[in-house]
């Protein structure tokens, strides 16, 4: 197969789940010292400065991740429409670098300073953890003869001798 019948299925036909990782930014020199990690998946409410592009230099929060259309879109960073109105602008997060990081999710948290993750069981109240009463045994269904097996069986050898 040719490389770039390989690159286009990467990119442009890529699972969601390959989408979402591709999703992924670099992070300042600061927090790359402090959590030991370069790059990182990018999430709303992530404050991120652009490097490239048309609004090179801006800073901004993260207002919307989109997989379909490979990008996110920024506070503060719109176009007008010819029309009237506003339209976000997606920039690829290539282009991006993060400077501050939305940590509200207690899991990604945990990833970043790298504890294992592992998920959080409620506790079942006393009442509910009681076994449910077993039921009563059906009646046994009908007997029947047992099946024929290859060694029950008579082979054809055998039938002959038996009509002779």
């Amino acid at each position: 197969m040719k490389p770039t019948t390989i690159r286009n299925r990467m990119i442009y036909q890529a699972t969601a789940v390959v989408k979402s990782k591709q999703l992924s930014s670099h992070l300042s020199k600061e927090l790359q010292k402090k959590y030991n990690k370069r790059s990182i998946r990018i999430i709303e409410g992530d404050t991120i400065r652009v490097l490239r592009g048309e609004f090179r230099g801006v800073t901004g929060k993260i207002t919307n991740v989109s997989t379909p259309r490979n990008g996110v879109s920024i506070e503060g960073v719109k176009k007008e429409k010819l029309k009237g109105g506003n339209l976000d602008v997606f920039i690829h997060p290539s282009n991006l670098i993060v400077t501050e990081l939305n940590t509200e999710d207690k899991w990604r948290q945990n990833k970043l300073e790298g504890k294992k993750t592992k998920p959080v069981k409620e506790a079942k109240p006393k009442e509910a953890a009681k076994p449910a009463p077993k039921k009563e045994a059906k009646a046994p269904a009908k007997q029947s003869k047992p099946k024929e097996t290859k060694e029950s069986k008579p082979t054809k050898t055998e039938k002959k001798k038996e009509e002779k």
